[in-house]
């Protein structure tokens, strides 16, 4: 039996009881299917639906095959290794005993010699080339995802869920994910803003707050398509308005002509001439005509009210991320960040940095590039004080630093409550007043953080970080890995009103040319 996945009228709501999935109704079959749609709609929701990880509210999930789920962030505990992530660990202690020839006879019998030859191969295809008992913690992000990808396709399952799979990857690595999706010959469903892996896509389904609809072909195809409804959708939104107003117009009318009509009437009855057998019978005729007249006009509106309505719905309303930041009025010549020979990393025998040094000046925006493991998030950790080098110096400017995972927010608190503990100077106004300009108004803000989407948790931290006065330094690491295309936008023109330094990791090309940046520094 082919592999399948069938959704039949999936409902889903948050704890607090907001409807995030309601009634939904999908199909996906043996082909990659990109999911898509702007940040808090419900697309890693309905991942965990699909992967059994949430229970709908109603509804079901029919899954026919195996399933094996990449999420955005690889958890990692201290002791965790590469052989953790592929759920062996025990068969390689095991393997390790019998090398040392401390395992029984019954243990060799059921050890597995082909296990390490076959994770090798799993690791070599997404190009990673480490021993299994490696700790995840001395990887970086991306060599953390290409091993949990390694884990995956070492499972052979029948469907692969990859939400946002290339956000910590450089471009090698993105290119690891193309290939190994356009030889996959299972069904796989990405949730992904990467217009180039979007690209290699079979189907695109577009989830929004009015549900969800299909799209064969690409990203390039099904940005063409929503190019055309959108237009047709617009048209008849014009057309249903016009019909309004036009009825609108013709119930003004005929209500002036009845009132001339009733004053003649009564302009002539006031002379006495007409017999009042008459006189009730026109009066009846008036009022049935009148009535019959109102009645018409009132069908009229209603269906051209309901025509509205109808256009209306079939346009998400939505309201754009915008983001306006007051002025730090850095001056030219100021140097925010030095950085002198320095070394550092989590092994002072084997730093991931060897004499580095690095000086930005004024308002400039650089951008650290290099493979995934030459060390571009320790060099940011070591310039914003959260790793300590081992030899060097660095000297630094108030800044604000954003990391990958946004572990500046306490997800058991809300996203005021956060906002207030970072910003310990700011009232209450201007706390509330911070958070609206990253689309966080009223009880939004109130919404626990723990609970919010990837993307809405990356606006609560800039929210939060840029606080009331940004600072002249601003550090950001994949500031875009979370966001919906239309959110990156959003950022890139908040980040270009930025009058401050920035030094960014991004392997978003599109993203750093956006923003300006005047100088790269290349590690590794």
């Amino acid at each position: 039996m082919s592999a399948t996945i069938n959704i039949h009228g999936l409902c889903w709501s948050t704890p607090s009881g907001r409807a995030v999935i309601s009634n939904l109704n999908l199909a996906f079959g043996v082909e990659r299917c990109g999911l898509v749609g702007r940040n808090g709609v419900g697309k890693s929701t309905l991942l965990r639906l699909i992967a059994g990880d949430l229970q709908p509210l109603s509804g079901r999930v029919a899954v026919t095959g195996a399933i094996a789920t990449l999420r955005q962030s690889v958890q990692v505990e201290p002791r965790e290794t590469i052989g953790s992530l592929f759920g062996v660990t025990r068969q390689l202690a095991l393997l390790a005993r019998a090398e040392r020839g401390d395992a029984s006879i019954e243990e060799i019998a059921n050890a597995d010699w082909t296990l390490e030859t076959r994770i090798a191969e799993a690791l070599a295809r997404v190009g990673l080339s480490a021993e299994p008992q490696r700790k995840l913690v001395e990887l970086s992000g991306g060599q953390r995802t290409r091993a949990a990808l390694a884990a995956m396709i070492f499972r052979n399952p029948d469907f692969l869920l990859l939400d946002e799979p290339t956000n910590n990857l450089d471009a090698e690595g993105r290119a690891v994910v193309a290939d190994l999706l356009r030889s996959w010959r299972g069904g796989a469903i990405i949730v992904s803003h990467d217009r180039d892996l979007l690209a290699e896509m079979d189907a695109i389904v577009e989830l929004t707050s009015l549900g969800a609809t299909r799209y064969g072909g690409n990203w390039v195809a099904f940005e063409a398509r929503k190019a055309l409804e959108l237009a047709a959708m617009q048209q008849d939104l014009a057309d249903a308005e016009k019909r309004l107003d036009q009825s609108a117009r013709a119930a003004q009318t005929a209500l002036e002509r009845k009132a001339r009509k009733d004053a003649a009437g009564r302009k002539k009855a006031s002379r006495g001439d007409m017999p009042k057998i008459l006189m009730g019978a026109l009066k009846r005729k008036a009022e049935n005509t009148g009535g019959g007249n109102a009645r018409l006009t009132e069908q009229r509106k209603a269906g051209a009210q309901t025509a509205l309505s109808e256009a209306r719905a079939r346009i998400e309303v939505l309201q754009p991320l915008t983001v306006a930041l007051p002025s730090n009025g850095l001056p030219a010549g100021r140097t925010v960040l030095k950085m002198d020979g320095v070394s550092a990393g989590y092994d002072r025998v084997h730093p991931i940095l060897r004499d580095v040094s690095l000086t930005i000046t004024g308002p400039e925006r650089i951008a650290i590039a290099g493979p995934n493991g030459a060390g571009k998030t320790t060099l940011l950790n070591v310039a914003a004080g959260r790793l300590a080098p081992f030899q060097g110096a660095v000297s630094a400017a108030d800044l604000a630093m954003l990391d990958q995972s946004v572990s500046l927010l306490n997800p058991l608190v809300s996203i005021r409550d956060n906002f207030r503990r970072i910003n310990p100077d700011s009232d209450e106004n201007a706390c509330r007043a911070s958070l609206a300009r990253f689309m966080f108004r009223a009880d939004a803000a109130l919404q626990q953080a723990g609970a919010l989407s990837g993307g809405q948790m990356l606006r609560a931290g800039l929210a939060c970080v840029l606080g009331v006065q940004p600072p002249p330094l601003l550090i950001l690491d994949e500031p875009a890995n979370h966001l919906d295309i239309d959110s990156i936008a959003a950022v890139e023109a908040g980040l270009v009103a930025y009058d401050g330094a920035l030094l960014v990791v991004s392997h978003d090309r599109h993203f750093l040319d956006a923003i300006g940046i005047t100088r790269t520094v290349t590690l590794g």
